[in-house]
C-alpha cells in the first residue's frame, strides 16, 4: 500500500511561511503518481489546496483562495512533494492532506484520491 507520510506544520503568525513536505513510500513509477495537497478545517468539508500533474510536465493548478501565496512542487528524484505556503492568513488554520493517485490527473474531489497522508496542523493566529 501507498504511503504518504506530511511533515512541516505548525503555528505561525498572520503573514508568516511554512513548507510542507509530503513523503512518498513507494519509488516505483513515482512520477505517474499525480499529487495534491488537500486541507480541513474542523465542521468543514475537505478542500483541494494545490495540485500537479504526474510526469516531468510539472503542471499546477490552485484553488482560488491560496493563488500567488501558495507553491506545490515536486522532487521525482526525492519522491517528495512540497507545499510552500507564504502570507498565510488565519483562513489558512486547518489540517493539510497529501494526496496522490496513479496515473491521470489529480482533481480536488477527495474521492478521486485513493491515497492519503494522516495530515499535518497548520495553525495561522491573529
Amino acid at each position: 500500500q501507498v504511503q504518504l507520510v506530511e511533515s512541516g506544520g505548525g503555528s505561525v503568525q498572520t503573514g508568516g511561511s511554512l513548507r510542507l513536505t509530503c513523503a512518498h513510500s513507494s519509488r516505483d513509477n513515482y512520477n505517474n503518481y499525480c499529487m495534491a495537497w488537500f486541507r480541513q478545517a474542523p465542521g468543514e468539508e475537505r478542500e483541494g489546496v494545490a495540485r500537479i500533474s504526474a510526469g516531468g510536465g510539472a503542471i499546477t493548478d490552485y484553488a482560488d483562495s491560496v493563488k500567488g501565496r501558495f507553491t506545490i512542487s515536486r522532487d521525482d528524484n526525492e519522491n517528495t512533494l512540497y507545499l510552500q505556503m507564504n502570507s498565510l492568513k488565519p483562513e489558512d488554520t486547518a489540517t493539510y492532506y497529501c494526496a496522490a493517485r496513479y496515473v491521470g490527473t489529480c482533481s480536488f474531489d477527495p474521492a478521486d484520491l485513493p491515497y492519503w497522508g494522516r495530515g499535518t496542523q497548520v495553525t495561522v493566529s491573529s
